[in-house]
């Protein structure tokens, strides 16, 4: 009977082995990365270690959403323009050999955390996925005059409004922070990931972003050395140099090893293509600084405070680099950066003392229109609602094009310490979009049916990277 027991016993320990040897494993590149419920329409997502782990980690938590915003970035860069072989050639030749070895490692492991989904992307789709900003219009421009193209001239989106205080503007006298992302509703209604990467070298940030993208995209985040980043394009700008570095591989860098403003701007200037030009707006929590980085290809220009504040809405700043590096007209009020301006002004100033992330939250779901001197959402209001414009926001966007603000974020120098932002998906104004009455209004759109979503107004929502 003993052996009898025994011998059993050996066979079940026998069968438990094969059948453990036979069940799917734990990848270990997956240790302490992991992905929450969403929260009011974010997904919060934890990637640690090293490149490659970050980016297998994005790659497998996220890869339903990487595979759709890879749609609608494709239709949206294809439709009118070149065809997706373009943009992944234009990936592999141009940019891959510019962008550091760190992060062809992260994008690599995106790809192979796809792969263990099922999603079969590669290298070139997601580099073209992170530089779809760059790609069109800078590099696409710069491609069709040297290469005598006869092609219309892609415009340069509007993307987003911004402001940062400090000192007797805030009502704690300490560095507040506020964006909301300006772009078309076909990918707008896929900047909904809160990302809280703990990288092997540098610092660890807290960032919206889009899946698939190892950057902000409308770069709004903060580290954990004090940094608090944010930034708005410069409308109508046209220099691009395929021999400089990514301006996304830039931005991640910036975001992950930046301890000063000084800092940022170095990173930032180095290998400088000119690709999504920006008026970047950077605080320091630790010293309570302020900053503006206009970054052009040719004029540079850094103004920092430590007692004022910043504001972004795509209107160039230098009058030499509006001159040398736009098309944009200055002086006309009627146009939506120029008449954002106005208005952030006018916050600033009857706001003095009294700014803070409350404030800010007010601010970006404004509807005051500084041309008509009236409330009313449209094209030049800091909440931007395009699609209710006969107007449109040209050369941008035609007459009720669907694109405006899709989302904000707002930070404070207090709860940066805490590794800490507020944001709130769609219009944070309360007003909805709803795509199928959209589309029976404005057939002329109905080729971006296939990717364009509903995008409701959803509640702020409070985010903190995890412990």
């Amino acid at each position: 009977m003993r052996k009898f027991v025994f011998l059993a016993a050996v066979l079940l320990s026998a069968f438990a082995v094969l059948h453990a040897a036979r069940e799917p494993q734990p990848d270990s590149r997956m240790k302490n990365s992991f992905r929450r419920a969403e929260q009011n329409g974010w997904i919060y997502v934890h990637l640690e270690g090293s490149p490659a782990e970050i980016g297998f980690q994005h790659g497998a938590l996220l890869a339903k959403e990487i595979e759709d915003a890879k749609k609608a970035i494709q239709l949206s860069l294809t439709h009118d323009s070149k065809d997706w072989s373009f943009w992944r050639d234009a990936a592999q030749n141009t940019l891959w050999p510019k962008t550091p070895a760190e992060y062809q490692a992260e994008i690599q492991g995106i790809v192979e955390g796809l792969k263990s989904k099922g999603v079969k992307l590669d290298a070139w789709d997601v580099t073209a996925m992170n530089a779809w900003l760059e790609l069109s219009p800078y590099y696409v421009n710069w491609y069709d005059k040297a290469h005598k193209v006869s092609a219309p001239k892609q415009p340069t989106p509007e993307h987003c409004s911004a402001f940062v205080a400090t000192g007797s503007y805030t009502k704690d006298a300490k560095p507040v922070i506020a964006h909301n992302n300006w772009t078309d509703y076909i990918t707008g209604t896929r900047w909904n990931i809160i990302f809280d990467v703990a990288p092997a070298t540098g610092h660890r940030f807290i960032m919206d972003g889009m899946p698939g993208l190892i950057h902000s995209g409308d770069d709004f985040g903060l580290n954990d050395a004090g940094i608090m980043i944010t930034e708005t394009t410069i409308s109508q700008f046209n220099s691009f140099d395929p021999k400089g570095v990514p301006e996304f591989a830039r931005a991640r860098k910036a975001m992950q090893y930046s301890e000063s403003i000084d800092d940022f701007a170095r990173i930032m200037k180095e290998g400088n293509n000119g690709g999504y030009a920006n008026d970047w707006l950077i605080a320091d929590r630790k010293t309570g600084e302020v900053a503006s980085l206009e970054l052009g290809l040719k004029n540079v220009n850094l103004m920092r405070t430590k007692d004022g504040y910043f504001v972004g809405s795509n209107y160039p700043i230098d009058a030499k680099l509006a001159r040398e590096e736009t098309d944009f007209d200055v002086n006309n009020k009627s146009v939506s950066a120029n008449a954002r301006h106005i208005r952030w002004d006018a916050l600033m100033k009857e706001n003095k003392g009294r700014i803070d992330v409350a404030a800010a939250q007010r601010f970006l779901a404004d509807h005051f229109d500084t041309f008509e001197n009236k409330e009313q959402p449209d094209e030049r209001t800091l909440c931007g609602h395009i699609d209710l414009s006969p107007r449109g926001s040209k050369p941008w966007q035609p007459e009720f094009g669907p694109a405006g603000a899709v989302q904000s974020k707002a930070t404070s120098s207090a709860m940066a310490e805490r590794m800490e932002m507020n944001a709130a998906l769609g219009h944070s104004c309360g007003i909805h979009f709803k795509s199928a009455d959209f589309l029976a209004k404005h057939p002329e759109f109905k080729w971006q049916k296939p990717s364009l979503k509903d995008m409701d107004s959803r509640p702020w929502t409070t985010f903190r990277a995890s412990k």
